[in-house]
């Protein structure tokens, strides 16, 4: 299960970007080509983030749909698999989409800063 893998990458990537903060959620946009399996990745996500800055973040997965040219006869149309033929029987593809696993964003806490003065005020 590759996913594993893939899923422990984007958890660290997130969790250096965040930088101490909480993580609430974590959205990415995975392509239908890259054979990931959302249900799969999502599982992995929760095994991933425990003990992490991510611990209990939502993860939202976008499926991008693949898309592809053909060389052949200039159609524009999009892969329903990973079998990468134009419907005009062509396998010379420029595919444009499809491919992709990206971490489109995340949410995290805000840690508040101090004010200035904050030393100099006395407390009751």
């Amino acid at each position: 299960m590759h996913e594993m893998a893939i899923t422990q990458s984007v958890v660290e990537a997130v969790c250096e970007h965040a930088a101490g903060r909480t993580v609430y959620s974590v959205t990415i946009a995975v392509g239908a080509l890259c054979a990931v399996v959302p249900d799969a990745m999502r599982f992995c996500f929760e095994l991933a983030t425990e003990d992490t800055v991510a611990a209990g973040a939502r993860l939202e997965i976008e499926l991008v749909p693949g898309q592809a040219n053909c060389r052949s006869c200039g159609a524009e149309f999009t892969l329903v698999d990973l079998i990468l033929l134009c419907p005009c029987g062509s396998a010379d593809l420029d595919v444009t989409s499809g491919r992709e696993l990206k971490i489109r964003s995340m949410e995290v806490s805000e840690e508040c800063a101090q004010p200035a003065d904050a030393a100099t005020i006395r407390r009751p």
